[in-house]
């Protein structure tokens, strides 16, 4: 299954190496990232394939990484994400 992942908060050392290695521990692979820094706001946004890992415990996981370094981070299965942003 095929998840976005979306990682917004101020800007510090870390960040990417903090989420991509959470997500290799949970057996996810990200296929695609894009991410910018927005004045002092890191914001990165990723399609990961996570594999046979439900979305539940992703979600717990990321949400106490996110607590401890400091940023927000959200993960939702690929097709609500695009069915929330279709125009």
């Amino acid at each position: 299954m095929k998840a976005v992942v979306t990682v917004v908060g101020k800007d510090k050392s870390g960040i990417i190496a903090h989420v991509t290695s959470f997500l290799a521990e949970k057996g996810a692979n990200v296929e695609d990232i894009s991410q910018t820094i927005l004045q002092d706001w890191f914001v990165m946004i990723m399609l990961a394939d996570t594999g046979d890992t439900p979305l539940t415990d992703l979600r717990k996981g990321a949400e106490k990484l996110g607590e401890k370094i400091g940023v927000n981070i959200s993960i939702q299965h690929e097709d609500i994400f695009t069915a929330m942003h279709r125009i």
